[in-house]
């Protein structure tokens, strides 16, 4: 069974129900249903037109339940029993789908749950897997998005921000459960970048690209958090650097920067340097100041803060952070590190201790108390 097949296929099977006149909650049962009859029956034999299987099956299931709820006569006066299948808008029906699952009145785990059914093709069992909540929570919370979007037409123009930032949420939640999110999310936007040819989606492939290269490294055997400084770099996927650095270059002669350009730049010159001390954190430095300048974030200042600490000393990179809101995540974790490189080993470790108890994971909070340790063993010393 191709499951990779069938996630590519839900979204046009999708879009081509709801061009028909299908309500969208309605055509995403269907379509789900139609999912799992392909995994039912598809591994003895799969259909030569896979898709055009999905949708006549899609199609007789959406009748089916429509049926069910009004008489077989009003339902038949406004539906055709079954249109021919419409292979040719695939990748417009995608688009639109995106943009719907990333509609404005939806909060953010909504959207990303609602992409990750509806464009991704995953089941309610597998998103609430990947959260890590229970499959009843996911299907109400999947219920509640569908209600919200079903009276909106997929001929509204909608906002690729938005989708973008849907798809860097779905990269960042992590790899939990059978379905690697990550890698999800870096299919979802190839997906995306095919329809749209934008420099800011082509900016942030380039991104997921990059940090996903080095997610080999990022973690010990124990599962403990590696810093980037001490990650080892051979472990690194070159290939997935090559990808992303190549696809960066060719958005970045567009001259339209965006934010996830500029952070992708960054992460492009982390991948470059073949040891931690050959890191151009000049540059870096200047890449941040372009992406604060883009977007004034508290996060980008904070980021920015520790790469001024690097190329221009811990006190510059103190300085830096005096600006900035000490309630930020991780304001005490980076404060910490610079306190360390100016030398103030005992105030380091105080403020390692304080950031472990507010750290938002257990292995970042393992990770921080163990720097607090080992400087207070160094001060028992």
């Amino acid at each position: 069974m191709d499951e990779a097949l069938l996630r590519t296929l839900t979204p046009t099977v999708l879009g081509i129900l709801v061009r028909r006149g299908a309500d969208f909650a309605a055509a995403e049962d269907a379509v789900q249903d139609a999912l799992i009859e392909a995994l039912r029956t598809w591994p003895d034999e799969v259909p030569r037109d896979p898709q055009g299987w999905l949708i006549t099956v899609a199609w007789r299931k959406f009748l089916d339940a429509t049926r069910a709820e009004t008489s077989r006569r009003q339902r038949e006066e406004r539906v055709d029993d079954e249109p021919a299948p419409e292979p040719g808008a695939a990748v417009d029906d995608t688009l639109q789908l995106y943009f719907l699952c990333a509609h404005p009145s939806l909060t953010p785990a909504s959207a990303v749950a609602l992409t990750l059914r509806a464009v991704g093709g995953l089941t309610t069992r597998q998103i609430a897997q990947a959260y890590l909540v229970p499959e009843a929570t996911m299907a109400q919370r999947i219920s509640r998005a569908k209600k919200t979007v079903s009276g909106v037409r997929l001929t509204r123009t909608g906002d690729l921000t938005t989708v973008l930032r849907v798809l860097y949420l779905v990269f960042n939640e992590g790899y939990g459960g059978d379905v690697d999110l990550a890698a999800e999310a870096i299919r979802l936007t190839r997906q995306l970048a095919v329809g749209t040819h934008d420099e800011e989606v082509a900016g942030l492939l380039a991104l997921m690209l990059l940090h996903h290269a080095r997610r080999p490294a990022r973690t010990g055997p124990d599962g403990s958090l590696v810093p980037l400084a001490e990650q080892d770099r051979s472990r690194w996927n070159t290939r997935l650097i090559t990808e992303g650095v190549d696809i960066l270059q060719t958005a970045l002669t567009g001259d339209r920067l965006g934010e996830f350009q500029a952070q992708a730049a960054i992460a492009a010159l982390h991948a470059d340097a073949q040891t931690a001390e050959e890191t151009d954190w000049v540059q870096i430095v200047e890449w941040y100041d372009e992406l604060v300048r883009l977007t004034g974030s508290p996060v980008a200042r904070l980021n920015r803060a520790v790469a001024v600490g690097e190329a221009d000393g811990a006190r510059a990179g103190l300085a830096a952070l005096a600006d900035l809101d000490p309630a930020l995540p991780r304001y005490t974790a980076v404060s910490a590190y610079l306190h360390e490189r100016d030398g103030d080993t005992a105030g380091a470790a105080r403020l390692y201790a304080d950031a472990a108890r507010a750290a938002a994971s257990v292995p970042e909070r393992d990770h921080l108390t163990r720097q607090a340790a080992r400087l207070n063993a160094r001060l028992r010393g």
